[in-house]
């Protein structure tokens, strides 16, 4: 496992790319790049959630039901 993170600064004209030690999860750190303070994540991004067990996996999704147009009353 890699014990650095790498976080990019959220700064818009700035987008560095920052590698903290694995060390500072849960504490302020300051861009180098523009001085922005950043809260790095006390933990890692949990994984995606597993699809409902119902659905089988590849199985085709239900398509949602068409809308029809208004009808116009011809005048």
């Amino acid at each position: 496992m890699d014990n650095v993170i790498r976080i990019m600064c959220p700064k818009l004209t700035c987008r560095r790319i920052l590698a903290v030690p694995t060390e500072a999860r849960g504490q302020t750190v300051r861009c180098r790049g523009c001085g922005t303070t950043i809260k790095i994540p006390a933990k890692p991004p949990s994984a995606p959630a597993p699809a409902d067990a119902a659905e089988a996996p590849g199985a085709p999704a239900a398509a949602p039901a068409a809308k029809k147009p208004p009808q116009q009353d011809a005048a």
